[in-house]
């Protein structure tokens, strides 16, 4: 897959809309948008993330918006999904960091919450290290 980089302080408006425009012209069906680095707590990057998907939506359908979740996140990754909830319609979360100690309680208060579904976890730090959620091994894992 290509990656669409802009420079060093673009606009993240500016470059997804440049990875969209490419990917259309490339005939790609998907074009993944990385908003990484955004904090709750500041409204400016909130700002950010909902032009950035205002841009994209003038050039295609964003049919998929995930909230990336750390699993070592405590009760502050609720809050964290309802203001990323306030800003974007999200479909549905990742859950990353659970090759660790950390077992990742909170997406049951934020699938409740906001109604989306959990649909992948991350187990590592590599691309294949993204894996399909699975309810019956994550309670399974929370139990033990």
């Amino acid at each position: 897959a290509e990656t669409v980089r802009g420079p060093e302080g673009a606009d993240p408006a500016s470059v997804a809309f440049e990875a969209v425009k490419e990917g259309i012209a490339d005939g790609v069906d998907t074009v993944l948008i990385d908003t990484a680095g955004r904090l709750h707590t500041k409204s400016g990057l909130m700002d950010e993330l909902g032009k950035v998907k205002r841009v994209i939506e003038k050039q295609a359908l964003v049919t998929e918006v995930l909230l990336v979740i750390d699993a070592t996140t405590g009760q502050n990754g609720l809050t964290q999904a309802r203001v990323f909830g306030e800003v974007v319609e999200i479909t549905g979360v990742v859950l990353t960091k659970l090759d660790g100690t950390a077992k990742g309680g909170i997406v049951v208060s934020v699938q409740r919450e906001l109604g989306v579904p959990v649909k992948l976890v991350g187990l590592g730090e590599g691309p294949d290290d993204l894996a399909p959620f699975e309810a019956e091994e994550f309670v399974d894992a929370l139990l033990t």
